[in-house]
């Protein structure tokens, strides 16, 4: 276990914010986990990160910085898969393509790690990690037991889960266990991830297909639009698509027709509702490439804020995006909710 202090976190958080932790423990075993919660001299409260890629420091954190260094990687069936908290996301998504196994091909390039996949409830281009996740471990920040969480009970939704809310600051995730399949069940109807897998592989049948040239595809889709977070600060997507009434959306509809803004792109929801992507709404307001002070919107994805000089402060991330909230919801009359956690 490796505790240090006052330490400067601008490389352990995507966005690039200078900003640091009164203390940081890297620990690489359950049992120093356990070791460190139970440790009454270290600065409060506790906040465990994986690799900084969907949260904003807004300033300088007063307690400990938890992170994990575990990176394990372990089959325990058939189609069940054992993966630390500290293993990177897409190395895992690697490692599965490598073994032809279905399941996280779609969420490939995502940034991140495993213990967030399971907080966030990562999700791109028709898939959840939800629909994978069979458990989740967990040391109690109460009292520093363990405890396993069947996914069942983790209150899974869109981008959303109960480690965002009642069970916030309470667990920190030590490893995940997820399903996955030796049989092919390639998913492609969502965006243009079909027509990308004609056009590169010239066939989407699931019997000729491999978890592989999903994930080529799919890791070429996101490489296309979105920023690489090494070069560029972001957060990746920082709002959530907005799923609103049936009524709510004929009114952008109306609002897109009579100031011919073409056909609004949308997903009917089984519940009813209808998702609007975020992006449309944004660039239909106007925010792409726009900036405030060393904060803008990335020009390729209006849906991505990005650190663009390099220099920018929390509050520059904060005001860019409270203003594409408000520009959405007066032109639209649609709520955009923060996909980016501030801490």
């Amino acid at each position: 276990m490796r505790t240090c202090f006052n330490v400067d976190l601008t490389g352990m958080n995507t966005f690039r914010m200078k900003v640091s932790s009164r203390c940081l423990v890297e620990w690489s075993s359950v049992d120093e986990l356990r070791d460190a919660i139970a440790d009454p001299s270290l600065p409060r409260p506790l906040f465990p990160i994986g690799g900084g890629s969907n949260l904003l420091f807004t300033k300088d954190f007063p307690g400990t910085v938890l992170h994990c260094s575990m990176k394990g990687i372990r089959r325990i069936g058939p189609d069940r898969v054992h993966v630390d908290a500290g293993v990177v996301w897409d190395d895992f998504c690697a490692w599965c393509a490598d073994n032809n196994l279905w399941g996280p091909e779609n969420l490939s390039y995502i940034p991140g790690e495993v213990g967030a996949s399971a907080v966030q409830n990562i999700g791109a281009y028709g898939k959840e990690v939800c629909e994978l996740i069979e458990s989740v471990e967990c040391v109690d920040i109460r009292d520093a037991s363990l405890i396993t969480i069947p996914a069942s009970e983790c209150d899974y939704s869109y981008r959303d889960s109960r480690f965002k809310h009642d069970w916030k600051w309470r667990y920190v995730v030590t490893g995940v266990i997820y399903r996955v399949s030796s049989e092919p069940v390639p998913v492609l109807d969502y965006g243009h991830v079909r027509e990308a897998v004609l056009e590169r592989y010239g066939t989407d049948a699931p019997s000729e297909l491999t978890p592989e040239m999903v994930r080529e595809t799919v890791t070429s889709i996101r490489k296309g639009k979105l920023p690489e977070v090494d070069e560029l600060g972001s957060a990746g997507s920082f709002f959530r698509n907005p799923c609103v009434s049936p009524e709510a959306f004929s009114i952008v509809r109306e609002i897109a027709d009579k100031d011919s803004l073409g056909p609004v792109p949308h997903f009917e929801l089984e519940d009813g509702t209808v998702k609007i992507p975020a992006a449309w709404l944004i660039d239909k307001c106007g925010w792409k490439g726009m900036s405030r002070g060393g904060a803008a919107v990335y020009i390729k994805q209006p849906l991505v804020i990005v650190n663009w000089t390099g220099s920018a402060i929390p509050e520059d991330v904060m005001s860019l995006a409270e203003g594409i909230r408000a520009s959405v919801k007066e032109r639209f009359g649609v709520d955009l909710n923060r996909e980016v956690e501030y801490v």
